[in-house]
């Protein structure tokens, strides 16, 4: 399994290896050990799998306020898409900043999201099956987001306002400024 530090070294890219035959591969997806000496103290609660039909959903970019604040590994099993992180926490030299990663059933990679950033993909391909593991349980009442379009981010997402695809609640999410960030630096993430 090979981990990389990302431009925002908190968020790392993992790709597994893959050992493939005349059968197809078997790969060994996660690994506490091999995991914790990248990103220690991590332990997972729960894993969440979502299937996208079209190009263009988007989900996020979303977190969930402390005690309930989660870190995500995520990658996609089937179809690809893209992936972004957004780190809010006050007072990081890297605040407002994000790190991309196209994550497809191809290049087999993943990406650690710690708690202390926003996270979202949108489908590259139709019928995207995205999966991912995280360190804290849902939590409704602590679910918050920023705008995936928030032109302070400048995402360069493949979808506009006028072609994305977003749940009800996505498309009222509001910008980074308009947010009091629960996330400090070094202290709560």
């Amino acid at each position: 399994m090979k981990i990389e530090d990302t431009k925002i070294p908190d968020v790392k890219l993992i790709t597994p290896k893959r050992f493939g035959d005349d059968r197809g591969f078997f790969s060994e997806t996660f690994n506490q050990r091999l995991f914790d000496d990248a990103v220690p103290g991590q332990t997972f609660v729960q894993d969440n799998h979502s299937l996208s039909r079209e190009v263009g959903v988007l989900r996020g970019l979303h977190f969930q306020h402390p005690p309930f604040a989660q870190g995500k590994l995520v990658r996609v099993i089937k179809g690809s898409a893209l992936d972004v992180a957004v780190d809010i926490r006050k007072g990081s030299p890297t605040f407002g900043q994000h790190v991309v990663a196209e994550l497809s059933e191809e290049n087999w990679q993943q990406l650690w999201v710690p708690s202390g950033f926003a996270h979202a993909f949108c489908t590259l391909e139709p019928d995207t099956i995205f999966f991912y593991k995280v360190s804290n349980f849902y939590s409704p009442e602590h679910d918050a987001g920023i705008a995936f379009d928030d032109p302070d981010l400048a995402i360069n997402w493949p979808v506009t306002r006028e072609t994305v695809t977003l749940s009800g609640k996505d498309k009222v999410l509001p910008r980074l400024k308009d947010i009091d960030s629960p996330f400090i630096y070094g202290e709560n993430c």
